[in-house]
């Protein structure tokens, strides 16, 4: 291991540097984001680095039970059974899961194999957190990204945080939000549940789950009523305005649909409209929903005719979960997008790659997104970092159906998804090798290698380059190679180099060219459209989970500070585990009365989907009708919603009608 080296933390997208020594961590005080702070699990970020649990050697499952292979092995395995699905059922028997924990290099890749091979089924795990993201901001701003860098947030005067926990979700964003504060600004929460970061705010709007829309479309109607638009932006830069219709969405009908009082609505509306530079930050609480594209639209219809976007302190800002979700979409590792958000369905910028690429022809229109796969009829599907089975609750009902295909899982550990693989691949962790990630705020930073993987296990990229050249490609495996072939086929990454994405906080993209210095704020003078203006678009709030006598209550899900994801990290870091060791639910204490829970109990909670059981925490802040589990355990994909936003294919991940009782 070097004696200090600089990289970024595998966790969340917010691109928190720091120093990997042979002693531990050393704080990273000149990095632009977190300034050396950290969140408790970047703090333990070093624990799954030399865990026992890390897989170290190729495995070939044979009948129940597992051996150990070579690479050599392994690889032919993987290229013969490519080749027989291939040929005897064609390219949509293959699917492929890239990975928002791997670089941008190896995703590039990842999904070049799947288009050469001629298939666009390939996907990642934005498409259970920011799918309905992509589709609107695209569709709205040309750009379906942060147009604001996280720093911004302090030289705003007003912040609108609505469906997200961010203090413990992305805990470094909320320091500059409290520098935000500290200067004046008024900090609004919309959220049904009392959190931390709720405790931040001037004014904590404590919704019903679900009446997002209404909420921004009832803001939007205070401010067209009194005449607080911004006239002049919605004129030069926007399109659309005439079919908003929002009369229907007075204060008193939208404080019946939220729960809200029309008072709140008012001063909400106004402390937004009338700022200087306004805000708005929002997270899977928005996104996760049937109705999640409709409800970033919200989002952005709002920026829009207050003219709150283009400017320093000024934007929309949806937080991203995995440390280069943001990176693997840039990269094409979507169903529905080749790299550089190149259309699926555009002939014309299909025709640019398959030349960059000297191939023939590529596939045209939409795969098979991540919730479709495990109902198709599969031959072959390659996994690359991710864990499905935790983390989607299609795939954890349904993984009796992975067993009919030929499954390749390429991991650090043996998770519940490669336990259910035919080839399971031991890869390098993020400070066992090197290449780009691109954190929530489209800032691309290099990582270097710290130290060498354990036992045999590999870098993704040289994995995937050996993969290639058994289907006859020729790919290049030295990441800088790879990150010079983006330049070409990502225009936002044209000028990105080794050079100026390697020191402390890297760029942020747009970088057109090597000697740029990078576009922390979209959108200044025209959209990413093709004509440069942004699309309003109108939306109208339909309601979504209704309790019934059988299931009187409402489930919400989200995250915990001390967890991430499906825990396959985590749950393997002893102090976090220490901390928050088993699955709980948070309930209201006149809940807990009405259902006979007590703290502590042991407690099944039930919804049309599965029942799961929990430990009871009893909770003055958890709201009313409503109960709070965390999805970092198994048990709560079991539970969640299969209803789709047929606009993403985003599954309702947030929010279910249930029941609650004591185990038996």
């Amino acid at each position: 291991m070097s004696a200090r080296t600089p990289t970024v933390c595998p966790y969340c997208a917010v691109g928190c540097g720091f120093y990997i020594t042979r002693s531990g961590i050393e704080y990273m005080q000149d990095h632009p984001v977190n300034e050396g702070s950290l969140c408790p699990k970047g703090n333990a970020a070093l624990d799954v680095l030399n865990h026992v649990d890390r897989l170290r050697y190729p495995m070939m499952r044979i009948g129940d039970g597992w051996i150990r292979v070579s690479w050599e092995e392994a690889l032919d395995r993987l290229a013969e059974e490519m080749k027989r699905s291939l040929r005897e059922m064609g390219p949509k028997s293959i699917a492929f899961l890239g990975s928002a924990k791997c670089t941008n290099e190896e995703n590039y890749l990842f999904q070049k194999i799947a288009r050469l091979v001629g298939t666009n089924s390939i996907d990642n795990s934005a498409r259970r957190c920011h799918s309905p993201t992509i589709v609107a901001l695209r569709r709205m701003l040309g750009t379906p990204a942060m147009t604001n860098p996280i720093t911004d947030l302090a030289l705003s005067d007003c912040i609108l945080l609505i469906g997200s926990n961010l203090a413990e979700n992305h805990p470094v964003v909320a320091r500059w939000i409290l520098r935000a504060r500290d200067r004046g600004a008024a900090v609004i929460v919309a959220d049904p549940r009392v959190t931390p970061t709720a405790w931040l705010a001037d004014l904590h709007l404590q919704l019903n789950p679900g009446t997002d829309i209404a909420l921004i479309n009832g803001m939007i109607n205070v401010i067209l009523r009194e005449g607080l638009e911004n006239r002049s932006f919605i004129k030069e830069r926007t399109g659309g305005f005439e079919e908003l219709d929002v009369s229907d969405y007075t204060p008193d009908r939208v404080s019946s649909i939220t729960g809200l009082s029309a008072g709140d609505i008012v001063r909400a509306a106004r402390l937004y409209a009338k700022s200087s530079a306004s805000t708005i930050v929002y997270c899977m609480g928005i996104t996760q929903h049937t109705c999640g594209t409709d409800n970033v639209t919200a989002c952005a219809n709002l920026a829009l005719i207050c003219g709150q976007i283009g400017r320093p302190g000024a934007g929309i800002l949806p937080l991203r979960g995995q440390n280069n979700v943001q990176g693997a979409c840039d990269m094409g590792a979507l169903a529905d997008f080749y790299p550089g958000w190149r259309s699926v369905d555009d002939s014309r910028e299909i025709d640019e790659l398959r030349r960059l690429w000297n191939a023939g022809a590529l596939p045209v229109g939409r795969g098979l997104t991540a919730d479709m796969m495990p109902d198709a009829d599969l031959r072959f599907l390659y996994v690359m970092g991710e864990d499905i089975v935790n983390s989607d609750p299609t795939v954890s009902r349904r993984r009796g159906k992975l067993k009919r295909c030929f499954m390749v899982v390429q991991e650090i550990f043996m998770t519940d998804t490669a336990k259910l693989a035919d080839l399971v691949l031991p890869a390098a962790a993020w400070a066992e090798k090197e290449g780009t990630f691109t954190s929530t705020e489209r800032r691309v930073q290099w990582v270097s290698r710290a130290g060498e993987p354990p036992g045999e296990a590999m870098p993704d990229i040289w994995i995937l380059a050996e993969v290639a050249a058994r289907l006859g490609f020729d790919f290049p495996y030295d990441p800088e190679e790879v990150l010079a072939e983006i330049n070409q086929a990502v225009p936002a990454y044209r000028g990105i180099s080794r050079r100026n994405a390697e020191p402390r906080g890297g760029i942020i993209w747009p970088c057109p060219h090597p000697d740029h210095p990078g576009t922390p704020v979209l959108h200044a003078e025209r959209f990413s459209t093709p004509d440069g203006r942004a699309r309003i678009s109108p939306v109208h709030h339909t309601p979504l989970e209704r309790t019934s006598p059988e299931h009187p209550l409402i489930l919400l899900t989200g995250r915990v500070v001390l967890h991430y994801n499906s825990g396959s990290m985590t749950m393997r870091s002893e102090g976090l585990v220490k901390r928050e060791p088993e699955m709980h639910v948070d309930v209201n204490p006149d809940d807990a009365a009405r259902f006979g829970v007590a703290d502590g109990d042991t407690v099944v909670v039930e919804t049309g989907w599965g029942r799961a059981k929990a430990r009871a925490r009893v909770t003055p802040r958890q709201k009313r009708g409503t109960l709070f589990m965390p999805f970092h355990f198994p048990e709560t994909n079991l539970i969640a919603s299969e209803l789709l936003d047929r606009n993403a294919m985003m599954p309702e991940l947030k929010i279910a009608a249930c029941r609650i009782g004591r185990a038996d």
